[in-house]
């Protein structure tokens, strides 16, 4: 089994953990490290025939927040070798708390989304119809319409500066509709089902679409990506 490197979403999470402790280091047998090795685990995409028993162990995430402490500008001890990344993350938080908060909110949100209880209505099912069938397609929408992804995904974007409109078309609801359309914007799944299997959502695989784009994407047959769809609009 080798080595492998933190990730900038495992350091955010850590980050905000210790930071939330006081910028203290964890100790393995805590409850939050057992609790932060579960969420790294969960998260990672690492092939579980990579990983052994060390892997994003308690153990391990006891020596990562040490590195995080002594990566603080105010620490005044010897630092220990947590790397580069560890640094600049660090860094981030002392500049902007909340937006690295409101990050490591939507991870824990991504890995603690086991809400499949949404199902999509009959009729958007027969209207759009699905290349890989109607098991799949209603699978899909469950996950589109999970609460806790869609709000990871707009914490996500609001917190690293952008703004909660169409990625397609840029149409804005609260622009349009004022107070009623404030913060509204459906939430697709890019890869379908059909391609990926079974996986876990990040938030990369997430794009902000207005009804109209979101019904085009699924209407097209095999389903169009944001990126497509947008080429399309323009080239009418």
């Amino acid at each position: 089994m080798g080595q492998h490197n933190w990730t900038r979403d495992e350091l955010v999470l850590m980050c905000d953990a210790v930071a939330a402790n006081e910028w203290r280091a964890f100790r393995a047998h805590q409850d939050e490290a057992a609790s932060l090795s579960k969420i790294m685990r969960l998260l990672s995409n690492v092939p579980e025939v990579e990983r052994d028993e060390t892997f994003r162990s308690p153990q391990s995430i006891q020596r990562k927040s040490y590195d995080l402490v002594t990566s603080r500008s105010t620490y005044t001890g010897a630092p220990t070798k947590g790397g580069e990344l560890t640094r600049q993350v660090v860094a981030e938080y002392e500049a902007n708390a909340g937006k690295i908060h409101a990050e490591a909110q939507a991870l824990r949100a991504v890995a603690s989304d086991t809400d499949d209880s949404r199902h999509a209505p009959d009729e958007d099912l027969d209207d759009i119809g699905a290349p890989e069938g109607r098991a799949s397609l209603a699978a899909h929408y469950r996950r589109e319409r999970n609460g806790k992804l869609r709000a990871a995904k707009i914490a996500h974007v609001l917190a690293t500066g952008g703004r909660i409109d169409c990625d397609v078309c840029g149409f804005d609801f609260g622009a349009e509709y004022g107070e009623l359309g404030e913060g509204f914007i459906e939430v697709h799944h890019i890869l379908p089902l059909s391609v990926s299997g079974e996986t876990l959502t990040r938030l990369e695989d997430l794009a902000l679409l207005c009804s109209n784009c979101h019904r085009m994407i699924h209407r097209a047959r095999p389903w169009l990506t944001p990126g497509e769809l947008k080429v399309r609009r323009t080239a009418t």
